[in-house]
């Protein structure tokens, strides 16, 4: 089964995520999370991620896909995965070949958005106030196209963000046919 989850930052993608993983026996994978490892590399693809994301801009379409395919090759994704923050342009999703079964979009409003992240206890660098809202905005700007593309090919499921984790993950679980 293979499952992407989008949704503006702050949306819950990673919770959902974890608590999918968990259920369903597929590995979970965050590009957010993989970027923010690269970022503490002291490579030039490190030190040019870092960079990228403290300024609140997307990662190139080209590096985001070629990073994002070489994970998804490793034997451990063979069988599927849920992944998260991926793809996040028309551009990702006409290059990324890999045959998706459910896209799952967890939508809340930038308000709500902008309370979470505020909420959060250890604040990371790429979390300035400036970086949150240019990222809102990039979402409106390049995802919500995302959205609509997979809307059209009839495998997207919108959920309510702002239930309560565990009414979101029941949810995702019975339009999966595990509920």
């Amino acid at each position: 089964m293979k499952i992407i989850l989008i949704g503006i930052q702050g949306s819950g993608k990673s919770t959902q995520g974890t608590l999918l993983s968990k259920e369903l026996g597929v590995p979970y994978l965050s590009t957010g999370h993989i970027f923010r490892d690269l970022a503490k590399e002291k490579t030039p693809l490190g030190r040019q991620i870092k960079l990228v994301m403290n300024a609140g801009l997307l990662i190139s379409d080209k590096k985001t896909v070629k990073i994002v395919s070489d994970y998804l090759n490793r034997p451990e994704y063979r069988l599927g995965y849920i992944i998260d923050g991926f793809p996040r342009t028309l551009n990702q999703v006409e290059n990324f070949k890999n045959g998706i079964d459910k896209v799952f979009y967890i939508k809340i409003s930038d308000r709500e958005a902008l309370w979470r992240i505020s909420g959060r206890e250890a604040e990371r660098e790429d979390e300035t106030l400036m970086a949150i809202r240019k990222r809102i905005d990039l979402f409106h700007k390049f995802t919500e196209p995302v959205v609509e593309y997979y809307r059209h090919k009839g495998i997207l499921v919108e959920i309510d963000g702002e239930q309560s984790i565990e009414t979101i993950t029941k949810e995702i679980l019975k339009f999966l046919g595990k509920g």
